[in-house]
């Protein structure tokens, strides 16, 4: 079905909404991918953090104008499926590498993050980077080590010195 003049703009808008909030794109080619697919597809789009849309490329172009993902204008062509991360950078490239295990028609073509554009084969990457809650982990990890590591070292000064067991020794025969 065909959209009206007012219809493209609204699409073009909403586009253009996300576009300037997300922290990725992943354009997928989706040809032969079936209707429960496409419906799982979006469900754990939804689930993730993952704007997911099917709309001409004409409309994409026109969205993408000033916002950083302007440099894949020349590169959407054919049939594509867009992807946005709106939370975390990787979900994108995760979703699209996780349906494609299972879709071989399912095929990244276009990958851009922080304003370059990537080869297809950059989905990998981006979907390896470590989610919000794995980022915060190691980052709580890498914090708390040197504590640790102090901790440590003043338990081990004080079982040299003797004085780790000999105080509640002392403690109990007072």
């Amino acid at each position: 079905m065909a959209l009206n003049l007012s219809q493209k703009q609204e699409v073009v808008a909403e586009l253009a909404a996300v576009a300037a909030k997300a922290h990725s794109l992943v354009a997928a080619e989706y040809a032969g991918t079936t209707v429960e697919q496409m419906t799982a597809m979006r469900k754990k789009a939804r689930e993730t953090g993952v704007f997911l849309k099917v709309v001409k490329n004409t409309l994409a172009s026109r969205a993408v104008v000033s916002t950083e993902f302007e440099v894949v204008k020349d590169a959407l062509t054919g049939p594509l499926l867009y992807a946005f991360s709106m939370e975390e950078p990787g979900a994108a490239g995760r979703l699209i590498k996780e349906f494609a295990k299972g879709n071989d028609k399912l095929k990244a073509k276009v990958v851009s993050v922080e304003g370059k554009l990537l080869p297809a084969t950059h989905v990998e990457v981006l979907a390896s980077l470590p989610t919000r809650e794995e980022a915060l982990a190691m980052l709580a990890r890498v914090l708390a080590e040197p504590a640790a590591m102090f901790a440590r070292a003043v338990k081990a000064v004080a079982d040299k010195q003797g004085g780790g067991e000999a105080a509640p020794a002392e403690a109990a025969s007072a």
